[in-house]
């Protein structure tokens, strides 16, 4: 039998993104991660409906060389440790690697379905980027756009716009908690 999941982008949907300019950027170490408000929450309430909870990330300034690799594992782990995750996914790639797993294309959210035995159709991608929802659409999921109203492109299509992952929770779980919207 499939299970559902909830894909889940890291910077500006679990923790702070940092904002210069009016576009988010990643926390650069352990020492700049902030969980954000309600995610302990929202992510409990996903789990408590059975939902798998799966953070899928682009952290291409790894292969740029701004940051290292190791600072993003420490961020990774501490994320798993703190909350109820249960796997992070990473593309380190830049656009010009033309991977098949950097957000928009769907390649993470492909591979944690073959792994986890998930049904995209039954699951949700919660992201704040353009990328996070052309992903979760290219995987059959449906979408919730939480809108920080940054400075970028905007995604072009999205199933739900929330302010907030708990907003994003309290949708999902609302239809009669059957975590099927």
């Amino acid at each position: 039998m499939s299970r559902r999941a909830i894909f889940l982008d890291r910077d500006g949907t679990i923790n702070k993104a940092i904002v210069r300019g009016g576009k988010p950027y990643p926390p650069e170490n352990l020492t700049q991660l902030e969980i954000l408000p309600g995610v302990r929450e929202a992510l409990t309430i996903f789990k408590q409906k059975g939902f798998l909870l799966i953070v899928v990330t682009n952290q291409p300034d790894v292969g740029r060389g701004v940051f290292k690799r190791s600072d993003v594992d420490a961020v990774h782990a501490a994320l798993l440790e703190r909350l109820p995750i249960d796997e992070v996914m990473t593309c380190f790639h830049d656009n010009r690697d033309h991977c098949r797993c950097r957000k928009p294309k769907p390649g993470m959210l492909l591979a944690a379905a073959e792994k986890w035995d998930i049904k995209l159709t039954a699951s949700y991608m919660i992201g704040d980027r353009w990328r996070d929802m052309a992903a979760g659409l290219s995987a059959g999921c449906r979408t919730i756009f939480i809108d920080y109203g940054y400075d970028e492109k905007r995604p072009e299509m999205y199933d739900y716009q929330v302010k907030t992952l708990l907003e994003a929770a309290t949708l999902i779980c609302n239809d009669r908690g059957e975590g099927n919207i």
